[in-house]
């Protein structure tokens, strides 16, 4: 292969995360982290050896659930599992402060497990391998391939299994518990728009949070230190949403901590009052609120139904590599597929060739990943590409670490994307029903069940 081959991939190489950017359209909303502003939290340094991966240490019972064990080995895993999700290095330190926390992360997962086997609700096999997929998806895995990971990562896959299985089961309970409740009607979604209507030009704020209970008031300094050492991480790059759906105690947490637009007066005071202060992708302090610590992530923030953006309407042609790429020395596969890219990114002419020739090589990358507002599209190269590519011309092939993408701009509107559809008014209404309903049950779960700890009261 010559220099110029060689150099065909190098370039088209930092491109890499726009495969991931279509594949997961809510990833664009994420940006740097800007410097801190008061009352929110710089990281410390860390401390202590990385924990042994192969010591396997003698298995212990930690806590009692109504006659349900869980082991050190249960919380073994977890902590290797939050590791593996954030990139943290688990040190003993970082196992030591993760423990009270992540004991009562599998307690609350018990008792929701024992409510879901007491009304009988089976969580399918099939349901589980479908989250799973949607994991390696989201994370540019290929399908499969999740199990090898976290059993290289010293975690046995039984820990995310029991998790999704939980998760997945506690949401039909609520959907039962529900019952009629959870039907919108067109009335009551009339009503929330025209109460919207009358607050245009308040300010809205999206956010995403991490809510950290604390049901003994003697543990509640070691739940502010805990939260401490999730920020810690958070500001060194760990994903908020991954985060979140490990650790936080919120039904959000199925959702990657995702709160979504919210008014101040839907926020705790405490918690609103440094939301309007923080500037967009900061993470606050741990915030003391009812019922224990609340770390919020502001997204965006906006006027209510002021919000008018550049609306992109796309076409992805995916043409995917066999092996990750090394762009020093590209495979005869990836060298075949940067030819068949070329003859797709000179042939089509047309959004309608371009989706007919991205159906005829499917892959796991949508072909048309819905409206995507310009503004928030990252990498700023990227965005600059969309910004200025002609309508209906197909871009040049985009080398990613996976495959290769040719993107086709078929539309540029003006769009306010404060205004809110009726479906998304009736997804807002019944998700509110659900948390509340959650919020109640646990609370019942938690006062009739009979919880054992068996761990030291040391931080």
């Amino acid at each position: 292969m010559t220099h110029r081959d060689t150099a065909l991939f190098r370039p088209l190489a930092q491109a890499s995360a726009l495969v991931l950017l279509l594949a997961s359209p809510a990833a664009v909303a994420r940006a740097a982290v800007p410097a801190a502003p008061h009352g929110v939290a710089r990281p410390g340094p860390r401390h202590g050896a990385p924990a042994p991966p192969g010591v396997v240490a003698a298995t212990q019972i930690v806590a009692v659930v109504n006659g349900d064990v869980i082991t050190n080995t249960d919380v073994e895993n977890r902590a290797r599992l939050f590791a593996m999700s954030t990139g943290l290095t688990l040190t003993q330190d970082v196992v030591q402060r993760l423990q009270r926390q992540i004991i009562q992360q599998l307690i609350n997962e018990r008792l929701r497990m024992q409510a879901i086997e007491k009304e009988k609700i089976v969580v399918p096999d099939a349901e589980i391998a479908a989250a799973i997929k949607e994991i390696e998806a989201r994370n540019n895995l290929p399908p499969g391939t999740l199990s090898q990971k976290l059993t290289a990562a010293g975690v046995s896959p039984l820990t995310l299994i029991d998790q999704i299985r939980t998760q997945i089961g506690w949401t039909q309970l609520l959907r039962k518990a529900l019952g009629g409740d959870v039907n919108v009607t067109p009335a009551e979604i009339a009503e929330r728009q025209r109460l919207e209507a009358a607050q245009t030009g308040a300010p809205e704020y999206r956010i995403g949070e991490i809510f950290i209970a604390v049901d003994d008031p003697a543990a509640r300094a070691d739940a502010e230190r805990f939260a401490e050492a999730v920020i810690h991480d958070l500001r060194g790059g760990a994903s908020f949403g991954l985060v979140a759906a490990q650790f936080s105690q919120e039904e959000t947490a199925l959702s990657g901590g995702e709160r979504g637009w919210v008014q101040p007066n839907q926020l705790d005071p405490t918690v609103a009052s440094l939301v309007q202060q923080m500037p967009v992708g900061a993470v606050s302090n741990p915030v003391a609120v009812p019922g224990g610590y609340e770390i919020v992530t502001l997204q965006d923030k906006r006027q209510i139904g002021n919000q008018v953006a550049t609306v992109l309407n796309m076409r992805v042609a995916f043409v995917p590599f066999s092996t990750p790429l090394n762009p020093q020395a590209p495979t005869a596969q990836q060298r075949e597929a940067l030819i068949k890219a070329h003859g797709i990114s000179t042939s089509v002419h047309s959004c309608e060739q371009m989706e007919q020739v991205a159906k005829a090589n499917p892959s796991s990358h949508p072909v048309n990943p819905g409206d995507v507002a310009l503004n928030s599209v990252n990498p700023p190269v990227f965005r600059q590409l969309l910004a200025t590519q002609p309508l209906n011309r197909p871009t040049q092939p985009l080398v990613g670490n996976d495959g290769i993408s040719i993107v086709i701009v078929c539309s540029r509107d003006q769009k306010n994307l404060a205004a809110t559809t009726p479906d998304e008014v009736k997804t807002q209404l019944v998700n509110q029903r659900v948390e509340l309903m959650s919020e109640q049950l646990m609370h019942v779960l938690r006062r009739k069940a009979t919880i054992e700890l068996r761990i030291s009261n040391r931080a």
